[in-house]
């Protein structure tokens, strides 16, 4: 019964299947191969535009940090929310990658920003005040870090302020592919057409070894050559990029990790729905995604790592239950036996 995380995961066998096809014959290094044509072409269909350029990298953290650091200026500052990833889970690395841009951190329930303070925030730019670092770029997570989803409405909504106060936007989907799911999105409703100017597209937690997209819409385009300098720089331009590659093109085709998204979700449901006979256990968030997050009576949070649970103590005093692709039914059902035992 392990719930640790959707990356203690095993990757997914058309994953392994793709490296191994991929790894026949030699190709063009620095993503000039066929493989990474082949996901430009899947992308193509996946975005529903191609007013679009992308970069590869093997973590979300390289992938948030080379993002941003293309979107806000060392002397400007990032909108996000107080518990986001790029706070908490990052060392620092947004403000390395930009050369010292500032994280302006916002408060809201369930990880996703309120619509009070982002405004209270945007209308207090001052851009002609020396003292003061004022925002260039908005970051918005989904699934939050509590597992909630921004609906598209909203997305949509707070790009339109951001914009309006002439910030750029940010979307860190390491874990997209849930809440679209969830929400019953696409991804272009999700993103572009939201008015989101720069994409992290996970795929890691999906079900790839290591995989995540950087996708540059629109204007954000005309930075791309910046974006390949900073990765060189940062040692975030592989060789072989055709292996990072091989694994997007197994999740992309056919829309895998949609798929394997769906099944992480349900078994969060299915997780969520027997936990929750459990009297004294109430969710601390709403399940939107492969995440649960439940407030547990006394005892139950070791009586279930004696039974072999594996899961962690959450910030706000709930505990953290992460299903995967690979959580099996009858992981489910072990955790049904633990609770009635």
């Amino acid at each position: 019964m392990d719930f640790s995380s959707d990356t203690s995961a095993s990757a997914h066998p058309a994953v392994l299947e793709a490296l191994a096809k991929a790894n026949t014959g030699t190709q063009s290094s620095y993503g000039a191969d066929d493989v990474t044509e082949r996901v430009r072409a899947l992308l193509l269909d996946t975005l529903e535009t191609d007013d679009f350029e992308f970069w590869m990298c093997a973590s979300g953290t390289a992938s948030n940090a080379l993002a941003l650091s293309v979107m806000c200026s060392p002397t400007g500052s990032i909108l996000c929310h107080r518990e986001a990833h790029i706070e908490r889970d990052e060392r620092g690395a947004p403000e390395f990658f930009t050369g010292g841009a500032k994280l302006h951190l916002l408060d809201g329930p369930s990880a996703q920003i309120d619509e009070t303070e982002l405004r209270e925030a945007l209308d207090a730019i001052d851009r002609s005040f020396v003292h003061e670092t004022p925002a260039e770029t908005l970051s918005l997570t989904n699934l939050t870090e509590s597992g909630t989803a921004y609906p598209v409405d909203t997305v949509t909504h707070y790009a339109a302020l951001a914009k309006a106060a002439g910030l750029t936007v940010h979307l860190d989907g390491a874990r997209l592919a849930n809440a679209l799911i969830s929400t019953g999105s696409s991804v272009a409703d999700m993103t572009w057409r939201a008015g989101v100017d720069v994409l992290t597209l996970g795929l890691t937690k999906t079900g790839a070894i290591g995989c995540e997209l950087i996708v540059l819409f629109g204007d954000m385009r005309a930075k791309y050559p910046e974006l390949l300098a900073r990765a060189k720089r940062s040692g975030h331009m592989p060789p072989k990029m055709r292996f990072l590659a091989a694994q997007a093109e197994a999740m992309l085709t056919d829309n895998l990790w949609l798929s394997l998204a769906a099944q992480a979700n349900a078994r969060a449901r299915e997780f969520a729905n027997a936990i929750c006979t459990v009297p004294g256990v109430r969710l601390a968030h709403s399940v939107d995604g492969n995440e649960v997050f439940a407030v547990l009576p006394e005892g139950l949070a070791e009586h279930l790592q004696k039974a072999g649970g594996v899961f962690y103590p959450w910030i706000d005093g709930s505990h953290r239950f992460v299903c995967s692709w690979a959580t099996t039914e009858q992981e489910i059902d072990a955790l049904r036996s633990a609770l009635a035992g």
